[in-house]
């Protein structure tokens, strides 16, 4: 019965610690820029389309808080003589740790901290017959800074906001130049699959800029622009995905 207890005292510190302060959801479309060598050299282009669900939280004593985000992406691309087709997909969970500094300059908010960045997807190549799809997994640790700003214009209240993502180092699945998944998965031949990538040989960060109109005390509309730019070099071979998008969508304040 103590034990039991004792589990709940920490189960009821942990919810009451971890107050939810808003969620976001947000949609929007934009140019997407695909290369994987693995695949073909060529460089591929089109438009793609993405989900994001933004929840943050803080902490009781205000000086830390989480924030937790989902990105879906999803673009339909083509080489440059539109003879070629690559459906790319990708998701990306981003869980952030962040110090709050305290406000300066009127109302501006300063946070710094950590991201940890889980990232899974694949790209087809719909016109192919060998080698038609590439996996892709990779983990991330990524130094992270946001800004955020309140401000009004006449009696409306908006709110603007910055985050930054930055590479720092990781680990991602890759096959070696000229290996095939037959080899990897049903032959089990192994050969540095798995690979530890820094900064210099995976240089990737993400940038979210989002301005919301608080229409109300708990809701507001958001306007947002994304850039996410997602890039290595290991195993011989070269990829990336570049993707901007425009969004729109709602936030609530709990």
């Amino acid at each position: 019965m103590k034990i039991l207890n004792s589990i709940l005292c920490v189960l009821c510190f942990a919810a009451t610690a971890a107050n939810a302060q808003n969620k976001s959801h947000m949609i929007g479309l934009g140019p997407t820029k695909v290369l994987d060598t693995y695949l073909t050299p060529e460089n591929f282009s089109g438009t793609g389309i993405t989900y994001m669900y933004i929840k943050e939280q803080r902490d009781t004593t205000r000086h830390w808080s989480n924030t937790y985000e989902h990105e879906v992406d999803l673009s339909n691309t083509h080489d440059r003589s539109h003879n070629i087709n690559d459906l790319e997909i990708t998701y990306n969970l981003y869980w952030a740790r962040y110090y709050n500094f305290r406000p300066v300059l009127n109302g501006l908010k300063l946070q710094a901290g950590v991201a940890v960045n889980l990232c899974a997807g694949a790209i087809y190549n719909m016109t192919s017959s060998n080698n038609p799809a590439q996996a892709r997994a990779a983990l991330n640790i990524m130094p992270s800074a946001t800004a955020t700003y309140g401000f009004h214009i006449s009696r409306h209240h908006f709110t603007a906001r910055y985050e930054l993502n930055l590479p720092l180092v990781g680990v991602m699945f890759s096959p070696n130049y000229g290996q095939s998944y037959y080899e990897i998965f049903s032959r089990g031949n192994y050969d540095h699959n798995i690979v530890p990538t820094t900064f210099v040989s995976a240089p990737t960060f993400r940038q979210l800029a989002s301005v919301d109109w608080h229409c109300t005390q708990k809701w507001a509309l958001r306007l947002a622009y994304l850039g996410n730019y997602q890039q290595a070099q290991v195993n011989n071979l070269k990829q990336h995905t570049y993707t901007h998008r425009i969004l729109l969508g709602i936030t609530r304040s709990l």
